[in-house]
């Protein structure tokens, strides 16, 4: 108790557990959504462009948030449109936006800055890059990103589920789509500095699978993926503070853990 008190103490640890709290919250309801509709790499295409526009934020000095959250939101809104297109499909249009993303995000730091902690930080993500002005603004977009969850909840479901459906009740699916593209490239962007572009898109994606193991309706696996995330963030956070290793990657891990766990579950559960 003394140790986690002692860890309690530090700024820095507030704000983690706190933006990464909302930020996982925020990923787990998404990535239900997004895991249904196949289209669960878009975390991962994004996380690069947003790879990009930090590093092109960093290498002009830039606030990296207010460049990156506009930056990623216009991408997913492209990659949705392209997505949707005859020409280029689902995972060639997240491969053809994230490449050229990471690329232009190479270039301009090996023109400007160079590869220094800060971009690397970007990559494998660090929990001491949270700043009190970042974390604020993180909060704010964070409990903005819940709130349209919650008040578009049943139309998010009728777009995940049938489509087709949807439309034909008169639903907007287009623009229920570009919501949730758009809150996704927000979600991504926060947990970006604590994650990095490398690992993010495990917190949308793990949840969502291990949820789905043992639930078998849509609100019953939002909720249960709601707290998995929740649970492996803390625990995640407690074991990198504890045995030093890094946040994102203790993240990764205990959601891993809790999969496989899940995953047990389920198979002697329809064993019965």
């Amino acid at each position: 108790m003394t140790a986690l008190t002692q860890m309690l103490s530090y700024h820095f640890m507030q704000r983690a557990l706190i933006v990464g709290g909302l930020v996982s919250l925020c990923a787990a309801l998404l990535g239900v959504s997004l895991v249904l509709k196949r289209y669960s790499m878009i975390g991962d295409g994004l996380s690069h462009v947003g790879f990009g526009a930090l590093a092109i934020a960093s290498a002009l000095h830039l606030a990296p948030l207010a460049v990156a959250v506009p930056v990623v939101i216009v991408a997913a809104v492209l990659l949705l449109r392209l997505s949707e297109s005859s020409e280029v499909k689902g995972d060639a249009a997240i491969a053809l936006i994230s490449s050229s993303a990471l690329a232009i995000g190479v270039i301009s730091v090996s023109l400007t800055t160079g590869m220094n902690t800060e971009i690397s930080n970007y990559m494998v993500g660090s929990i001491l890059s949270l700043s009190r002005t970042d974390a604020i603004l993180s909060v704010v977009l964070s409990l903005a990103v819940l709130l349209l969850f919650v008040l578009f909840y049943p139309r998010l479901f009728a777009v995940t589920f049938d489509e087709s459906f949807a439309r034909a009740t008169g639903t907007r699916a287009g623009a229920y789509n570009t919501l949730l593209a758009v809150l996704t490239a927000i979600t991504v962007v926060l947990g970006m500095r604590m994650m990095g572009a490398l690992l993010i898109s495990s917190l949308i994606i793990f949840p969502a699978l291990s949820a789905m193991r043992v639930c078998r309706s849509f609100r019953g696996v939002v909720c249960c993926a709601a707290a998995v995330s929740l649970s492996c963030f803390l625990l995640g956070t407690l074991l990198s503070y504890f045995l030093e290793t890094p946040t994102g990657a203790s993240i990764v891990a205990t959601n891993l853990l809790c999969f496989a766990g899940f995953s047990l579950a389920g198979i002697k559960g329809r064993g019965n």
